[in-house]
């Protein structure tokens, strides 16, 4: 079997052109380089060296595998300088999964930003609902979410939340937006835009709709939180997110958010995970920690257009 140390020694004697140069420069005796060489050459079967000459020439073999040393050792130090830049957060890939109402103009920055400081790195965005987010994470095909927290999925862990309490959301022309609060009935006399039944809001309201005992039924039914945000623009519907969906809509003073009076107890948090027993490291580690370190104030409610009461 052909060993480092053989080639080794054999490269730094065709390097030096004598076995004596070699094993002063690697510290051991002749006879163990000619000895690592002989081997070498029976591995291979094939001479490396012409014999009786008095200066050390390489055969065409001998040549082949000198070169394919070479080229070994160069690509061995590019691995190191690969791994050292990854260490030093010069190079990578982050791949983040983000629910599709969370990608406001705050977080967008945040990530061009990052890239910016990192001008090596590349970032995967994927948008997604809350259970598949959390699941895209748990099978290791991101490395962390933002998402609707999850309640009694222990393979999560949360690395900070904050509350996102539900909003009506009307234009500022709707008659609704002079109103100081909106209540469930209040909302049954709207057209409403909602999500489906499988989002995390329309659960929210489902729980408060059956304490209540009434049942919201909306003229139009979405799954994209964009869609939701333009047709409300339109002044005709109202629909129900949480803040961090319209941030950008409400400094922008396009849409106005009303409480949602009777649907406090059923408040959303929103939470940076990650896979509990995943090591992040590098660039991954270095984008949780950056998402941990900005995550209020990416969100925080300061909106004027956010009316409380």
């Amino acid at each position: 079997m052909i060993t480092d140390a053989a080639l080794h020694y054999f490269y730094e004697t065709a390097t030096l052109g004598s076995m004596r140069l070699a094993s002063d420069r690697i510290g051991v005796a002749v006879s163990s380089v000619s000895r690592q060489i002989a081997t070498l050459e029976k591995d291979l079967g094939i001479p490396l060296f012409e014999r009786g000459r008095r200066t050390i020439r390489l055969t065409e073999a001998g040549q082949l595998t000198y070169e394919h040393y070479k080229s070994q050792m160069a690509s061995r130090e590019h691995l190191f300088a690969q791994i050292q830049q990854l260490l030093e957060v010069k190079l990578g890939h982050v791949e983040v999964a983000v629910g599709e109402g969370f990608l406001c103009r705050a977080f967008m920055q945040l990530i061009a930003d990052f890239q910016h400081r990192h001008p090596g790195v590349s970032v995967t965005i994927r948008t997604a609902t809350t259970p598949d987010a959390a699941r895209l994470v748990i099978n290791d095909e991101a490395h962390m979410a933002v998402i609707f927290t999850m309640a009694g999925e222990p393979r999560l862990r949360t690395r900070v939340s904050m509350a996102q309490p539900l909003h009506a959301v009307c234009a500022p022309d709707h008659p609704a937006a002079r109103s100081q609060g909106l209540t469930l009935a209040d909302l049954a006399r709207h057209t409403l835009c909602l999500p489906p039944n499988g989002f995390r809001i329309r659960q929210v309201l489902a729980a408060a709709e059956i304490r209540q005992h009434l049942r919201l039924k909306p003229a139009l039914t979405t799954d994209s939180i964009h869609t939701m945000r333009a047709i409300v623009k339109q002044g005709e519907s109202i629909t129900v997110l949480p803040h961090i969906a319209i941030v950008d809509d409400l400094r922008a003073g396009e849409l106005v958010a009303l409480p949602l009076i009777g649907v406090e107890e059923e408040e959303e948090r929103i939470a940076l995970v990650h896979r509990i027993g995943r090591q992040l490291e590098g660039v991954p580690a270095r984008m949780l920690t950056t998402l941990q370190g900005r995550f209020r104030a990416l969100f925080e409610l300061d909106s004027p257009a956010t009316r409380t009461g």
